[in-house]
């Protein structure tokens, strides 16, 4: 069955980093569009980014593209997200997803940035 395993949360103060990996089974990873989503309380769930099976990104909202950056290692079927000058505005849980309209999702990992 599909699994997404999402590791690499934490606590971290603004401005600093935090790379979150995703690694999933399964499926055949290496064909499949991949995503970061994320969560804050009281918010809808909304897309960071994607990245398709040979690496096209896209990035829906630009004022995260240029702190946040999705990248992938077919390989080791993980899919990655690098978070860079994190702020408050940043905290939420992160969950990756296989693809953007499936149903298969992991179970998030908590990212909270202090002032």
């Amino acid at each position: 069955q599909v699994q997404l395993a999402e590791s690499g949360g934490g606590l971290v103060q603004a401005g600093g980093s935090l790379r979150l990996s995703c690694t999933a089974s399964g499926f055949t990873f290496s064909i499949t569009t991949m995503a970061w989503y994320r969560q804050a309380p009281g918010a809808p769930r909304e897309l960071i980014a994607s990245i398709s099976s040979v690496g096209n990104v896209y990035y829906p909202n630009s004022l995260l593209e240029g702190r946040f950056t999705i990248t992938r290692n077919n390989h080791e079927n993980t899919v990655y997200l690098q978070l860079n000058n994190l702020r408050p505005g940043d905290t939420a849980v992160y969950y990756c997803r296989r693809g953007t309209t499936t149903n298969y999702w992991g179970q998030g990992t908590q990212v909270t940035v202090s002032s």
